[in-house]
């Protein structure tokens, strides 16, 4: 059997693309081809109809899908994560001027974010930010800094863009700011289209971002897959193979960008604007094999930001359903 693994062009997909680019699959006795998808929505819906064998997937639309809160709902075994962090909040230029923060720390940038948002709102024009799905931690990242700075989702417009799409909208004026995974946030920057606000990894740090996804019935097949995303993982963490993945993950087949955009999230330093400051942050985007083994606290943690979200009226009628998505025991094959 030669599986198909749906994935969304981000760096987080690195360990996946990893596994089965660098041998590691195919040497676990795993046939495997790589199907990149456009969309979060679109990869949702082919996992639950089967045409996927599994995915790099949100960890909180992985649950929503497992729970029949999104799309066709399908049973799923998320048996190990695939990378930890690596979102950013980016922001147009005249979003960045507006706001105006005191300086880069992220209590700032919030309340100067909901500041301007309060102030839109009152004029009738709220400023529109996507994020990548509604079941994402990138829309509870944007309702956490919101919240730091006393505000919240009502007061914007909060649209949905999928992951390659969200620098082009920015550049075309779409929408006002964006929160997504790497490298898409560098690639606004490097356009001149952006600034780079707020990191996820201080939003929210290394809270539950992707996993990979499989349809329960592949739950007793899953262990020499998951041999080779941990050896892929090993290999992925080294930064001196961080150029050699740079370049795969930046070729036509995958990104489509210039490797060096790729390098920055890989490395942890950043271009936070068109003309600076450079930051350095080593847990930016983590991808090593302690970044695959799921947070004990993950589902209640989605839950909740669920309910925050308004997504669902409480988490603990949930609970119990929810707490068989993850299957770390697998990991042991």
């Amino acid at each position: 059997m030669r599986l198909q693994l749906g994935y969304v062009p981000l760096s987080d997909a690195a360990v996946l693309i990893a596994a089965v680019e660098c041998g590691f699959a195919a040497e676990e006795g795993v046939a495997a081809d790589l199907v990149p998808e456009p969309s979060w929505s679109t990869l949702r819906d082919k996992l639950a109809l089967g045409l996927l064998d599994g995915a790099h997937m949100l960890a909180p639309l992985a649950l929503a899908c497992h729970l029949g809160l999104s799309g066709p709902q399908a049973r799923l075994v998320a048996p190990a994560a695939l990378a930890r962090n690596g979102n950013a909040v980016t922001v147009s230029l005249p979003l960045w001027q507006a706001m105006a923060p005191a300086s880069d720390a992220l209590p700032e940038v919030a309340r100067a974010l909901a500041t301007v948002a309060r102030a839109r709102a009152r004029e009738g024009r709220p400023l529109t930010l996507a994020t990548v799905h509604p079941f994402s931690s990138h829309t509870y990242q944007v309702r956490r800094l919101l919240a730091l700075g006393g505000g919240g989702l009502d007061l914007v417009r909060l649209v949905v863009v999928p992951p390659p799409r969200t620098a082009d909208s920015l550049e075309r004026g779409e929408i006002d700011g964006f929160c997504v995974g790497a490298p898409w946030n560098s690639v606004a920057v490097a356009a001149g289209a952006g600034r780079i606000a707020a990191l996820g990894c201080e939003i929210a740090p290394d809270c539950p971002e992707k996993v990979l996804a499989l349809p329960v019935e592949m739950a007793a097949s899953a262990p020499p897959l998951l041999r080779a995303l941990r050896r892929a993982a090993r290999w992925c963490a080294e930064p001196e193979h961080w150029p050699d993945l740079a370049a795969r993950l930046a070729g036509a087949g995958h990104l489509g960008i210039d490797q060096d955009l790729v390098l920055r999230g890989l490395s942890g330093r950043l271009r936070l604007g068109p003309d600076g400051p450079e930051r350095a942050t080593p847990d930016y985007l983590r991808l090593g094999e302690e970044a695959l083994a799921p947070a004990p606290d993950a589902v209640d943690w989605m839950l909740a930001e669920m309910a925050a979200a308004g997504q669902i009226a409480a988490a603990e009628p949930l609970r119990a359903e929810a707490a068989t998505l993850y299957r770390p025991d697998l990991r042991a094959g």
